[in-house]
C-alpha cells in the first residue's frame, strides 16, 4: 500500500514539475455538482457568450479540453465536466451507462443555469454526448463527435473483432489487481497504439492523466466505463430509431478512425459533416491541437446559425408529419416500456419517451395469434388502431367473452392502473398509444409477466 502511495506521489510531482501537462485556464470557476442519479460531478466552466459542453474521453480527463477551452472562451461559456467515475469526479458502484452518464451532464447544465448548448465531445465522452442528444435533442444546438465508435450502432460488431480493442473487456477485480501499481504501463499501451505520433501525448501528460486514474477506486470506475457497453448498445438500438436532426460533425483522425467517424454518425443523424485530421491519430487535441480546434470553431461558428434550423427550410425539430408508410419498425421485437413486454411486439417512438416525463406517443406491431394477460400501466394513455383488428378487454385476468373487436379507427382508453388484456387474430395489429410518462408495465399475475422469462 505505501509502494503504491509513493507511485501516485511520484507521478504527481512528475507531472507538475513539467509545464507541458493540460490545464484549463486559471480563471475558470469550479464547483462539484451532486447529480440525482448519484454522482458528484467536478465542473469548471469560464468565458461569456453562447454554450459549449465539452465532454472528455478515456485515459483522459477534462483537463485534455485545455487547448479548445483557452480559444472558445473568447466568445463562448465553455463548460468542461468530470465524468462520472474519471478526474475528481465521484467514483461510485455503478451508473456508467451513457444513458446515465448523459443525465448526470444534464444535472450540471441546469445547475449552472443553462439550457441549450453546443457539445463537443471525444472518445468515450461520443457515447454520453450521443446519448445527451438523443434524450434531449431540443437542448443541443450543434454536436460534434470525435474519433470513437458509438455502442450498438454499425459498425460496432466488426469493431469488437478488432484485437487492439481487447481492453474494452479488461475489466474486473483481478484486472484491477494486475495493473495496480502499474497504471502507466496499462495507459502507455492505449496512448501508443490509438497515436498517430508516438512523441505524443507526452510524458507530463501521460503521467499527469496517470496519476488521476490511479487515485482509490479510479481504475475500477474506468474500467466500469467498458462494462457498461452492453447496456449502451441496447439504448443505442432504440435511440437509433429517430435519428438526431442538428447540425453534426464528426471528426477522425487520419490515422485512426478517419472517414468511418462520419459513416457511424450518419446512422443516427440526419446532417452530418465529415473532417478528417490529416497525419493524427486518435488524440487529437494532443496531436493536432490548432488545427482541431479550428476545425471545431468553424463549424461552431459558421454561418448557417443553428437558428435557421427552424426556418421553413428545415423545419423545428418538434414538427413531425409522418405517413402510415413512413414508421420504420426494427426487424426483431422490441418490446419496451409501454407496451405489454410480448417478446414480439415491435415498437416506433413517434414522439417523446415512454421512460422520461412528458407526454409520448408510440406505436405498437402486436404479431397475429398473440395473446396478452392482464396487465396495467401507472399513466392514463388513450390509443387508436391503425391497421388489424385489436380485440381488448377491461378485468383482472383474460377473458374472452369480455373481448371487444375493435376495426381500424377504432379508439379506446387505459386509465391509470386498470386492468386489461387483449389479443390478435389471423394477421397483426398496429396500435398507436398516446400517454404522460414515465409509464410502466404491471402484471396481475407476475408468472404470466413475458419479461420475466428473460430475467
Amino acid at each position: 500500500m505505501l509502494r503504491r502511495s509513493l507511485i501516485i506521489l511520484l507521478l504527481f510531482v512528475a507531472a507538475a514539475l513539467v509545464h507541458a501537462q493540460p490545464s484549463l485556464p486559471t480563471s475558470f470557476q469550479s464547483k462539484t455538482i451532486h447529480s440525482p442519479e448519484g454522482a458528484d460531478i467536478f465542473v469548471r466552466w469560464g468565458g461569456k457568450g453562447p454554450v459549449a459542453l465539452l465532454l472528455h474521453g478515456y485515459a483522459e480527463n477534462s483537463d485534455s479540453w485545455a487547448p479548445l477551452a483557452a480559444d472558445l472562451m473568447k466568445d463562448h461559456t465553455v463548460v468542461v465536466p468530470d465524468l462520472r467515475g474519471i478526474g475528481r469526479a465521484s467514483k461510485p458502484a455503478g451508473g456508467y451507462d451513457k444513458k446515465t452518464e448523459a443525465k448526470d451532464i444534464r444535472a450540471v447544465v441546469t445547475a449552472l443555469g443553462y439550457d441549450r448548448t453546443f457539445v463537443v465531445a471525444h472518445d468515450i465522452g461520443n457515447m454520453v454526448a450521443y446519448a445527451y442528444a438523443a434524450m434531449y435533442p431540443d437542448k443541443v444546438e450543434r454536436l460534434v463527435v470525435m474519433d470513437a465508435p458509438i455502442p450498438g450502432i454499425e459498425p460496432w460488431a466488426q469493431i469488437l473483432q478488432n484485437p487492439g480493442v481487447w481492453h474494452f473487456n479488461f475489466h474486473g477485480p483481478d484486472a484491477e489487481r494486475l495493473v495496480a501499481g502499474r497504471e502507466r504501463i496499462y495507459f502507455d499501451r492505449i496512448w501508443n497504439d490509438f497515436t498517430g505520433d508516438p512523441s505524443k501525448p507526452d510524458d507530463a501528460t501521460r503521467n499527469f492523466f496517470t496519476a488521476t486514474y490511479a487515485q482509490p477506486g479510479g481504475m475500477r470506475a474506468g474500467f466500469a466505463q467498458f462494462t457498461a457497453f452492453s447496456q449502451d448498445a441496447a439504448d443505442n438500438k432504440i435511440f437509433e430509431r429517430v435519428k438526431l436532426t442538428m447540425p453534426v460533425l464528426a471528426v477522425g483522425g487520419e490515422k485512426s478512425f478517419g472517414p468511418l467517424q462520419a459513416v457511424i454518425m450518419r446512422h443516427v443523424a440526419n446532417n452530418v459533416q465529415e473532417a478528417v485530421v490529416r497525419g493524427s491519430g486518435h488524440w487529437l487535441m494532443e496531436e493536432s491541437p490548432v488545427y482541431t480546434v479550428n476545425l471545431i470553431r468553424n463549424f461552431l461558428d459558421s454561418p448557417q446559425s443553428p437558428a435557421a434550423s427552424k426556418s421553413a427550410a428545415a423545419p423545428d425539430p418538434d414538427e413531425k408529419r409522418v405517413t402510415p408508410s413512413e414508421y420504420v419498425f426494427p426487424l426483431q421485437g422490441n418490446p419496451g416500456t409501454g407496451s405489454s413486454g410480448v417478446g414480439g411486439i415491435q415498437t416506433v417512438m413517434l414522439k417523446g419517451d415512454p421512460n422520461q416525463a412528458g407526454v409520448y406517443t408510440i406505436m405498437l406491431r402486436v404479431p397475429a395469434h398473440t395473446q396478452i394477460a392482464a396487465h396495467s400501466h401507472q399513466d392514463d394513455r388513450v390509443a387508436t388502431v391503425i391497421s388489424g383488428t385489436w380485440h381488448i378487454g377491461y378485468g383482472d385476468k383474460f377473458d374472452e367473452e369480455k373481448l371487444k373487436a375493435l376495426p381500424p379507427g377504432s379508439f379506446y382508453t387505459e386509465p391509470p392502473g386498470r386492468n386489461h388484456f387483449a389479443e390478435t387474430g389471423d394477421e397483426a395489429v398496429e396500435v398507436q398509444i398516446t400517454g404522460i410518462g414515465p409509464s410502466s408495465t404491471d402484471y396481475v399475475d407476475p408468472a404470466q409477466d413475458p419479461r420475466a422469462q428473460h430475467r
